[in-house]
């Protein structure tokens, strides 16, 4: 059964319930959020390289916006690195899956749209998103709604349309690696020239090549900052220069400071939502 445990960090208290067993599709992880409080909650969300869809399943509404400021509920899609995402509610219980980029061009029929982008659901699968929210909204449990989940996502990843071999092989590349990679050199491997990689990779990930490696040192440097490791110690574990790299790569990404990052309240429950999260496997 899936298992519910509180998190807490300093805007709220969550109940985090999580899958018992992965599911059938590689590179998905999903967890059910409950907040225990009828509190304005209010969060700034730290990028990580996975393609989000937040399904709120509570009776108010779960608002998220970028910067932008356009407001979104129901389901939403965030591609990868928003830039200013902020997420506000009451009562909030939603389910939320964070899918692989290689995943996410299959199971969402998008690919350049999911770059830093926040998009309805609803514009993406049609009407099929919201006979899958009702279904989840009409489970008494959450075993349930990750089963009706992880269904609807098999059944778009069978009809949708793979990304290329090549494309799929350099982004394990870079999670394996912590994005500590040269994109000239995987071209090189994959046999494609550096324009041809960068166009192919751009128009199904989301994102250029070099923006997508620095976007998955970044997810693991903020969850090392977020663990109290300071901000030398992560710089040299993850290769960065020095620590003014460090800082302005958080910069770029997040909008805030090493220090920032490292009590932000959206990731001190990724230990219990996403303590081994599919989407960050090199496994594809």
């Amino acid at each position: 059964m899936g298992t519910a445990r509180p998190a807490h960090d300093a805007a709220t208290v969550w109940d985090i319930a999580t899958p018992a067993s992965p599911g059938r599709l590689p590179g998905v992880s999903m967890a059910g959020f409950r907040a225990r409080t009828t509190d304005l909650v209010d969060l700034s969300v730290v990028p990580f390289s996975a393609v989000t869809v937040a399904v709120n399943l509570g009776e108010g509404p779960l608002v998220v916006e970028d910067s932008s400021g356009r407001p979104q509920d129901g389901g939403v899609v965030v591609g990868l690195a928003p830039s200013g995402l902020r997420g506000h509610g009451r009562d909030i219980e939603c389910l939320q899956v964070r899918l692989s980029p290689v995943v996410a061009h299959a199971v969402l029929g998008a690919s350049s749209e999911l770059g830093g982008t926040v998009v309805s659901l609803d514009d993406l699968w049609g009407r099929e998103a919201e006979r899958t929210r009702e279904r989840l909204r009409a489970a008494r449990a959450w075993d349930e709604r990750f089963a009706i989940a992880q269904a609807a996502l098999a059944r778009r990843h069978e009809a949708g349309r793979a990304v290329d071999r090549e494309v799929a092989f350099v982004w394990k590349c870079m999670v394996g690696n912590r994005g500590g990679v040269r994109v000239e050199r995987l071209a090189a491997e994959v046999g494609w020239s550096r324009k041809r990689l960068w166009s192919r990779f751009r128009s199904q990930i989301g994102l250029n090549p070099k923006r997508a490696a620095r976007l998955v040192r970044f997810d693991h440097a903020a969850h090392r900052l977020a663990a109290g490791h300071s901000p030398t110690v992560v710089a040299a574990e993850l290769g960065y220069a020095d620590q003014s790299h460090l800082h302005r790569d958080v910069r770029a990404f997040a909008g805030v400071t090493p220090t920032a990052v490292s009590a932000a309240p959206w990731l001190a429950v990724d230990d219990v939502a996403w303590a081994a999260p599919e989407y960050l496997s090199a496994e594809r």
